[in-house]
């Protein structure tokens, strides 16, 4: 028998890794700085963000991933997902990636092709509209 189906025996804790998301402004862009998991668990919370800054009018986003320390298939799915509204907003979206592990991912999906990847901020709000790749 399990010790946790046994009287006395401790239970089972599940640590459940959140995302944080925090809003600011950066000239015409609003960032999203982003920190923790992207993925199924914290991918959720990272689209409701996106949802909500297009409905109120803000199409032009940077989401700030340099906290991001793990990214899958689900939140790569949040990331083109949220290029999508905001274009369908005619507006844009800008990544900052600083770790290669999170960069890697996107460059084996080709996805470095579909967005506009900067080392900072200030970095990714400057490239021109249309501008794509690193």
């Amino acid at each position: 028998m399990a010790c946790a189906a046994r009287p006395g025996c401790p239970a089972a804790t599940v640590t459940v890794v959140q995302i944080i998301v925090h809003t600011h402004e950066h000239g015409s862009w609003t960032v999203l700085t982003v920190a923790g998991e992207l993925d199924v668990v914290g991918g959720p919370d990272l689209r409701q963000h996106v949802m909500s800054a297009t409905q109120n009018g803000q199409s032009k986003l940077v989401l700030d991933l340099t906290g991001v320390d793990f990214i899958d298939s689900f939140g790569l799915g949040v990331l083109v997902g949220a290029l999508k509204r905001t274009r369908l907003a005619n507006g844009d979206l800008r990544l900052v990636i600083t770790e290669p592990r999170i960069l890697r991912v996107l460059e084996l999906c080709d996805l470095d092709r579909v967005f506009v990847i900067a080392e900072s901020v200030a970095d990714a709000a400057a490239v021109p509209a249309g501008g794509v790749g690193t």
